[in-house]
């Protein structure tokens, strides 16, 4: 499992550790011809932003390789997938043209980064788009509260009049989720605490959980936020630019 920062910061360091040593030998005199034509080590001397080409290269390349992978294994899944309500909290008209699906983690920074732009397109759209909240914990990135707020959110849903309100004010907290928060943030939004806690402790919860986490790993997700939006997959987080960007292309 894997964070998209930490992998952009992979891909970063190996360029980087690849143009050093290239450098290196340069300076050393170590490439091929290199004693006898200076212009290779000058060159590269003479270009340190070879560094940035370098790594936007790579972080293109896998791009376009996870892109494929995911468009791949969406179609083999079938979209409508990650609209069953047995995993997913959808809402929505039925028959809308346009769609977006989530998958998150309440502990996740990126994940709350993408709440203004989330909970304004949901508000603007709740008409006419299908949504699909999906819960995709990590606590081996963000530590055991991810695993508690999903938790909680799944139960939310049996009192699915409250969900929406639960949800983004969930993922608007600062810090780790623990229960005093869930248990603030169900009074806050009028959710029945004492129902909210005994649901929590259902198994058919933590089933549910395991679901949601087993379908984010058939389509090869490995970070939150991921969205799906009108049947393209977007890792990462948005903001009101990106995501209208996202929508007009597809």
């Amino acid at each position: 499992m894997r964070d998209w920062t930490m992998a952009a910061l992979s891909a970063l360091g190996g360029a980087f550790l690849a143009v050093s040593i290239v450098f290196a030998a340069a300076n050393a005199g170590l490439l091929p011809g290199a004693a006898a034509d200076s212009r290779i080590r000058a060159y590269l001397l003479a270009h340190p932003d070879l560094v940035a080409e370098m790594t936007d290269k790579m972080q293109l390349e896998q791009q376009q390789a996870d892109a494929v992978k995911a468009a791949a294994a969406l179609k083999k899944i079938g979209l409508k997938t990650f609209f069953d309500p047995a995993i997913a909290f959808v809402t929505g008209p039925a028959d809308a043209k346009k769609s977006l699906v989530e998958f998150y983690d309440y502990d996740c920074p990126y994940c709350r980064a993408s709440l203004p732009a989330i909970k304004k397109y949901y508000e603007a759209h709740k008409g006419d788009t299908r949504f699909s909240f999906i819960e995709f914990p990590i606590p081996s990135l963000h530590g055991p509260g991810a695993d508690l707020a999903g938790l909680a959110s799944l139960a939310a849903r049996r009192q699915p009049d409250k969900y929406v309100a639960l949800h983004f004010e969930l993922m608007s907290q600062e810090g780790s989720i623990d229960q005093p928060t869930i248990d603030a943030v169900a009074a806050k939004v009028g959710i029945d605490i004492a129902k909210l806690d005994a649901d929590m402790k259902d198994p058919e919860i933590a089933k549910t959980l395991a679901a949601s986490k087993d379908l984010a790993h058939k389509l090869g997700v490995d970070g939150t936020p991921t969205f799906i939006i009108n049947g393209v997959v977007h890792p990462g987080a948005v903001d009101d630019d990106t995501l209208n960007d996202l929508i007009k292309k597809t």
